[in-house]
């Protein structure tokens, strides 16, 4: 795990539902009581039989995760959060979860930034990984030094500090971080760890971890281990070993950082079987492909097809989201570019995972824009009513022209939390949810679609609709 956010050269959570099924299992769990009561079960959503257009829904589709590593202070961007929310099924915080962002000085903790990102990712519906708990760098000065025995107990206080406070929040801690030297010795690294408590810091580390939350999956994470070499062998033992002797480690990620001179290595799917076969998951956890084109694309597919067929490859996280952002920008290796417009990686990941790409009511696809008087409208109906919720409907109308897609623009109260949308596509600003057509775009003069989605919250007042968009 390279900083990200810096030129530091590097190699770098379970099954998923789709995100009208995840927002689903989010209603049902807020609120099941008053559904049942008010019978509204009836009319919340059914899987719908259409290939699925964003990152996050066709992963889900595959039974993973689709996650992107997130900046704290880029969530006020309204294209960034846009993208995030729309495309994205889990996050891990970039560097507000690292130990000089947590832990500054001894016994000082400060989770305002990490907090930020996870409250984020519960309001959405998505997962968190944490990233990371012991690592050599990005280590305050203090730690470094300590000696022995204050360290060993600073490594394991601050382990389970953090733990504590996430319990129940992070779906996979990388709870340790890049131990192991490259090149051909298989060594450990040099670090405070290693040098003075030794080997034995990486099990103490996982054991640590276990008593502090007994949910959480517990990972070990590095790069330049995609393939079979000597580093990727050393960590392959000590897995082998942990998993024999008992210490608790439940899944390794890959951080797969690859470029024209380091691409993806042909073994790359044997390699993760070979660890999935000891009885771990694997999880490809800071991907990005430097390139251009169908180059750069044919890389991208490459890499999600060879999760796919690791029945143990629970999921895939690209670190960032446009290509201004990245740790390597320079390479432009992300799935977006600088603008947010969809790159040929994006639709080769997507049609990797079974997806759609291009479908017309897809952000960042211009579509066919159709009849220059082409035109909707859109119509509100509560469905259904409970104590501290309703199911909603927007009926779309075309006009007197033929459409490709359609967009509508909805504000809800300040105190209200949509948790579940059926038959369109969200993104969220603020207290706005914008919904754009999936598979129901195209539309004949005249005719009619709609979509629903559940909210939760203090008040049941119903949105304010704006203007129907047409393409």
């Amino acid at each position: 795990m390279i900083r990200k956010g810096t030129t530091e050269p590097r190699g770098r959570a379970g099954g998923a539902v789709p995100r009208a099924r995840r927002g689903l299992r989010a209603a049902l769990s807020a609120a099941t009581t008053a559904l049942l009561t008010a019978g509204a079960l009836a009319a919340l959503p059914q899987g719908a039989a259409h290939a699925a257009d964003t990152l996050g829904d066709a992963a889900a589709e595959k039974g993973r995760y689709f996650g992107a590593a997130v900046a704290a202070n880029h969530l006020g961007e309204a294209q960034y959060a846009a993208t995030l929310n729309r495309e994205f099924s889990s996050v891990t915080p970039e560097n507000e979860m690292k130990w000089d962002a947590l832990e500054p000085s001894r016994g000082s903790f400060s989770f305002s930034r990490a907090d930020q990102i996870v409250g984020h990712a519960k309001g959405q519906g998505m997962s968190v990984r944490g990233h990371t708990l012991v690592w050599h760098s990005q280590l305050p000065g203090w730690v470094s030094q300590l000696g022995a025995s204050d360290l060993r107990t600073a490594m394991n206080n601050h382990i389970t500090q953090v733990m504590t406070h996430y319990k129940g929040e992070i779906h996979s801690w990388d709870v340790v971080n890049e131990a192991f030297q490259d090149g051909g010795s298989g060594a450990r690294r040099s670090s405070p760890f290693q040098d003075k408590l030794g080997d034995g810091f990486i099990e103490e580390a996982f054991r640590t971890a276990r008593a502090a939350d007994s949910n959480a999956k517990l990972c070990y994470n590095d790069y330049n281990t995609d393939g079979v070499n000597a580093k990727s062998n050393a960590v392959y033992t000590m897995v082998r070993d942990f998993k024999a002797r008992g210490v608790p480690i439940d899944c390794v990620g890959f951080q797969s950082h690859f470029n024209p001179n380091s691409p993806v290595p042909s073994d790359y799917q044997a390699n993760l079987q070979r660890f999935a076969d000891l009885g771990v998951d694997v999880q490809i956890t800071e991907l990005d492909i430097e390139g251009s084109g169908q180059a750069q694309a044919a890389d991208y597919g490459n890499v999600v097809r060879a999760c796919l067929a690791v029945s143990r490859c629970t999921g895939i996280t690209v670190w960032g989201i446009p290509d201004k952002y990245s740790w390597r920008s320079s390479g432009t290796p992300l799935l977006f570019d600088d603008n947010y417009n969809k790159k040929p990686a994006y639709d080769a990941v997507l049609s990797a995972l079974g997806g759609t790409p291009g479908d017309p009511g897809d952000p960042g696809d211009p579509g066919d824009p159709g009849d220059p008087n082409a035109a909707c409208s859109a119509a509100y109906t509560t469905s259904e009513q409970w104590n501290g919720g309703y199911n909603g409907r927007v009926t779309i109308t075309a006009g007197s022209a033929p459409i490709a897609g359609w967009t509508v623009t909805l504000t809800l109260g300040s105190s209200q939390q949509v948790v579940s949308v059926w038959n369109g596509s969200p993104s969220y600003n603020g207290n706005m949810m914008t919904v754009r057509s999936t598979w129901n775009g195209s539309l004949a003069a005249g005719a009619s679609t709609s979509f629903g989605f559940t909210v939760n919250g203090s008040s049941s007042s119903p949105p304010q609709i704006g203007a129907c968009t047409a393409s």
